[in-house]
């Protein structure tokens, strides 16, 4: 039905930057919230950054000035740039998106399948 994938992870030292991008496609009528999220192993999953239709922004207190989530409602895409990075943003890191669907209408949930990002001398 609907698909997500996600980018852009990988390798990077301290205070480094990196983007991540996460498309949606598939049976797409119009798209509420998306945020990104990140889980360490034995860690519960937090939530990093989120944005609604209209834009408002909500971010982890830990990475507030230093990553910043934007979308591109024409491709259906969020984006997590993520600035000055430290040891301890190392993390899988997930893409969520709040959907509704096409007829038949229904919301839907959607996670992506998790990009890791590893920050490290």
């Amino acid at each position: 039905q609907v698909q997500l994938v996600e980018s852009g992870g990988g390798l990077v030292q301290p205070g480094g930057s990196l983007r991540l991008s996460c498309a949606a496609s598939g049976s797409i009528f119009s798209i509420n919230t998306m945020g990104w999220y990140r889980q360490t192993p034995g860690k519960q999953r937090e939530l990093v950054a989120t944005i609604t239709s209209g834009g408002s922004t909500k971010y982890a207190d830990s990475v507030k000035g230093r990553f910043t989530i934007s979308r591109e409602n024409a491709k259906n895409t969020v984006y997590l740039q993520m600035n000055s990075l430290k040891p301890e943003d190392t993390a899988v890191y997930y893409c969520n998106v709040n959907i509704v669907t096409t007829a038949p209408y229904s919301f839907l949930e959607v996670w992506g399948q998790g990009t890791l990002v590893t920050v490290s001398s």
